[in-house]
């Protein structure tokens, strides 16, 4: 029995990895497929054996992990690995139930005859599905520290949590968001043509020693533009959706069924040993609607009906599977509050409630919110930011940026879907009441408009920048994965003030 067992196994390896057939280097699937903007920096972390870690993707479903674990092996093979050192394997596949990483691991080593020292690069996918994964992870990764180990996983949760608690030292998280709205205008073909991209070389005056490049957007057409904004919010956080035209046109049956239930139906029930999964659901449900809103346990637990004590652990169930983001409010001053009894929430793919509660239009009443919710949203890789909202009794300020040492705010920014603010500059009044009362707030202000830009507005003495919500949109995503230009980044949404 153990014999056929074994045989099984190894035939169903042999099918997961077809580029170890003789002329199989050319047998990768998804090679066709545009590849995300992390992919360079996640595999140069792959290629540096130097640090002696595991890779740890984790990420929604549906947002392209396994995609980018099959570019990963072929950026291998065009570099010379040899086929026979890469095993892929997916913990999802039902013959693979019960059976150790180690098991796996020495069926591999016995086909290829492959030794400790050996140089051999191993991608776990959906590694949560295997049982107190991160002890046998570690092991592995101290017992062959010549192997490159890479697992990828879509119950978040239970990655996140287990990964910090166990594998401190051994395994090196990677987060790969929903698409960026630059991701997917470059999808869809559509950056160049909608996006004008000034490239200039910047040198030190002293050494004429070059420094760095720096990168300025604008918009061709942001009547176009704002369009496939729209399209974004609908569908684009997804891959898949994009590029199909029947997920398109039924994106609540993709989404909803395929990645949102099976997260709330499955996964966290699963994992937390949740009993009333439609008491989660209907949590989930009122937070969806009310993306980028502030909302408060008291007020969630009425709607929701679901009791306060649950409502914080579903949260934090909630967040840690990257379904959603909670964001801390700040008062007038900048001060914290000692009980967080308000808050934010955002759902970190606007293109879920698009699934629950229909498709956006350019006019429809949630733009504003669900422009928030997408600015937010593309802020999801950098771990640098820390982001906060300013509410007290006359004003609210959408977005604050708290310098980590001191936590005083540097810059900040007010979202809106309209260009209103530009005419009727009484509006503007919040964010002069918040840089009187923070002087540090680096100034131009940016506003984020409908279709204005305007780099040098000033009313009562302060300086604001408007800039059009999809191009903004836009520059986060295209400029926090250009880490060679960090200072420019920092620059144009506020970190900075301009040179």
């Amino acid at each position: 029995m153990l014999e056929i067992a074994k045989t099984d196994i190894l035939s169903r390896l042999q099918f997961d990895n077809p580029w170890w057939e003789e002329g199989g280097e050319e047998k990768v699937v998804y090679e066709d497929t545009p590849r995300r903007k992390y992919f360079e920096t996640f595999s140069q972390n792959i290629l540096d054996t130097s640090v002696r870690r595991a890779i740890v993707l984790m990420g929604p479903r549906r947002v392209g992990k396994t995609v980018m674990v099959y570019h990963s092996i072929r950026t291998l093979l065009d570099s010379g690995i040899s086929a026979e050192n890469i095993l892929y394997v997916s913990l999802e596949t039902p013959i693979y139930t019960g059976l150790s990483l180690e098991r796996m691991l020495s069926y591999f080593q016995e086909l290829f005859n492959h030794k400790r020292d050996s140089k051999l690069f191993i991608f776990f996918d959906e590694i949560q599905y295997l049982r107190e994964w991160e002890i046998h992870l570690k092991s592995l990764v101290d017992s062959f520290p010549n192997y490159r180990f890479v697992a990828t996983g879509s119950a978040a949760a239970a990655l996140r949590l287990k990964s910090n608690e166990s594998g401190s030292g051994r395994f090196s998280d990677y987060i790969l968001p929903p698409l960026t709205f630059a991701e997917y205008l470059m999808f869809i073909g559509r950056e160049d043509e909608l996006i004008e991209t000034n490239r200039t070389n910047q040198y030190d005056s002293e050494s004429s020693g070059y420094l760095s490049q720096k990168y300025v957007y604008l918009s061709r057409d942001i009547e176009e533009l704002n369009k496939e904004f729209v399209n974004y919010l609908n569908f684009g956080g997804y891959p898949e959706a994009v590029f199909s035209e029947t997920i398109r046109q039924n994106p609540g049956q993709y989404i909803k069924s395929d990645i949102i239930d099976k997260v709330l139906l499955r996964d966290l029930p699963s994992l937390y040993g949740i009993s009333d999964i439609q008491e989660l659901n209907r949590l989930f449900t009122t937070l969806a609607y009310n993306s980028g809103n502030e909302v408060s346990l008291e007020g969630l637990s009425k709607s929701s009906g679901v009791a306060k004590n649950t409502i914080k652990r579903y949260l934090e169930y909630l967040e840690a599977a990257f379904l959603i983001r909670r964001v801390e409010r700040i008062d007038q001053n900048s001060k914290r509050f000692k009980r967080a009894v308000c808050f934010k929430v955002y759902l970190t793919n606007p293109s879920m409630r698009a699934a629950l509660f229909g498709q956006l239009e350019m006019d429809s009443k949630a733009m504003g919110a669900m422009t928030e919710t997408a600015i937010f949203s593309q802020w999801q890789h950098s771990k640098m930011i820390e982001l906060y909202y300013a509410r007290w009794k006359s004003g609210e300020i959408d977005i604050v940026h708290l310098e980590r040492a001191h936590q005083v705010p540097s810059w900040i920014v007010e979202v809106k879907w309209s260009d209103r603010p530009h005419n009727s500059h009484s509006e503007l009044d919040n964010c002069i009441k918040f840089v009187q009362k923070n002087s540090g707030v680096s100034q131009p202000i940016l506003i984020t408009s409908k279709t204005i830009s305007d780099d040098n507005f000033l009313y009562k003495n302060i300086r604001f920048q408007f800039e059009p919500a999809s191009l903004y949109a836009y520059i986060l995503g295209a400029n926090i994965l250009q880490r060679n230009d960090v200072r420019v980044l920092q620059q144009r949404i506020g970190l900075l003030p301009p040179e």
